[in-house]
């Protein structure tokens, strides 16, 4: 994988336009949020391995979905960005998905296959995705490509996507995964993705929502949330903020008057 001495190189493209290169930046970032992503997979690895066959059949703590549902989509979700990653190699527009039907197709047919086979879908889709990371070089990194729901990011973006895949989902399990598990380096790259939605807002209430971190460090950002609160600021451990923000928590931590939040996804 190129790393950000990697010599830049770039082409002259309208502003905005997918596949675009620009100055090779993001090429750190991408190497600091893969090396998180395979710390989170090994994690994620071991919890599917260790899960007996009939624990897949059994409800996850997603509605309507067992955990095979929920393993079968992170497979589904690896090979997703290994198509984003493509589009940032080669400049040509390739979509995570063809379409949210196919996506959802795809889930429900993988759930119903052996647990072993899931398993090992998992596993093969983790391995083509390190493979597509290796084939990207510095520049390649800033390439603009669009997200499902139509946001657009640069492709250092795509490992950190994958890490909160990841994180979310094995809680999502419910095999003893919990956020207040996630190593310390990895809640800011979490927290980050949470708040997103809340940050691009151009409407809505005001809200200051501080994360305090394990180790003694504050993160602050200021959102725009839909529902008023009669709380200016609400604030509290970095993981019950995590699981609030993602609907994986009830917030009961963390102090002010919780607005309401949109469903996550």
């Amino acid at each position: 994988m190129g790393t950000s001495g990697t010599p830049a190189h770039t082409s002259v493209q309208r502003p905005g336009f997918p596949g675009q290169r620009r100055a090779d930046s993001g090429a750190g970032r991408a190497v600091a949020g893969h090396q998180a992503v395979r710390e989170a997979w090994v994690v994620l690895h071991r919890v599917v391995a260790e899960l007996p066959d009939q624990a897949f059949r059994e409800p996850s703590g997603l509605p309507g979905w067992s955990r095979a549902h929920v393993v079968s989509h992170l497979a589904r979700n690896a090979d997703a960005l290994v198509n984003l990653l493509t589009w940032a190699r080669t400049g040509i527009e390739h979509p995570a998905y063809a379409s949210r039907a196919d996506r959802d197709a795809d889930i429900a047919s993988g759930a119903e296959r052996l647990p072993q086979v899931v398993r090992e879908d998992l596993y093969a889709a983790c391995d083509r995705f390190h493979t597509a990371v290796g084939r990207l070089s510095g520049a390649d990194w800033d390439a603009t490509v669009a997200h499902p729901s139509g946001r657009q990011l640069v492709a250092a973006e795509v490992p950190e996507l994958a890490l909160f895949e990841a994180w979310n989902h094995l809680v999502d399990l419910d095999a003893g995964v919990v956020f207040e598990q996630v190593p310390a380096a990895h809640l800011d790259r979490l927290l980050d993705t949470a708040v997103r939605p809340y940050r691009a807002r151009t409407d809505g209430a005001p809200l200051r929502l501080v994360a305090e971190l394990p180790e003694g460090r504050q993160r602050t950002w200021e959102l725009a949330i839909a529902t008023q609160s009669s709380s200016r600021e609400v604030a509290g451990p970095a993981a019950a903020v995590l699981g609030w923000l993602t609907g994986r928590g009830t917030g009961t931590a963390l102090s002010g008057t919780l607005p309401e939040l949109p469903s996550w996804g």
